[in-house]
């Protein structure tokens, strides 16, 4: 009897802890582009996430290229540290506008926001060769 109840809290253990080895990560922050000029997403463009440091210093964090649709839904992994502050995305579109053989007026765009909880933050961005416009998405 107590072999059957060891086999059973094994098995238990066992059975838990792939259920959450196996869970996606919680990222808490994501981007995405939309070229309205075209009217799609802006693929392969290159995103630097930067913290302002207590000593009002900008580091990067995490860099990234947005995917086949505009997107980037990996920066900041929830959970296993306090991500409050002041951060910046900054969208390197000189280069996606240059592969089209267009002229840009923004070599670069910086989005400056701040996290002050723990839920999620979408911080998209349209463009457009000489406009852009963002706002808090979910």
């Amino acid at each position: 009897m107590i072999t059957r109840i060891k086999y059973i809290f094994m098995l238990f253990f066992v059975f838990f802890g792939l259920t959450a080895y196996c869970q996606k990560p919680f990222y808490q922050l994501s981007s995405h582009i939309l070229d309205i000029s075209k009217g799609s997403p802006a693929p392969d463009v290159q995103v630097d996430l930067e913290r302002l440091t207590p000593e009002k210093q900008w580091v990067t964090v995490a860099s990234e290229k947005t995917d086949s649709n505009g997107r980037i839904s990996n920066f900041l992994l929830a959970g296993k540290t306090d991500n409050k502050g002041v951060y910046k995305l900054k969208f390197y579109t000189e280069s996606y506008f240059f592969s089209q053989k267009l002229e840009t007026f923004y070599p670069y765009i910086e989005v400056v926001f701040e996290i002050k909880d723990n839920k999620h933050y979408h911080v998209p961005i349209t463009v457009s060769p000489f406009g852009y416009s963002t706002y808090r998405g979910s």
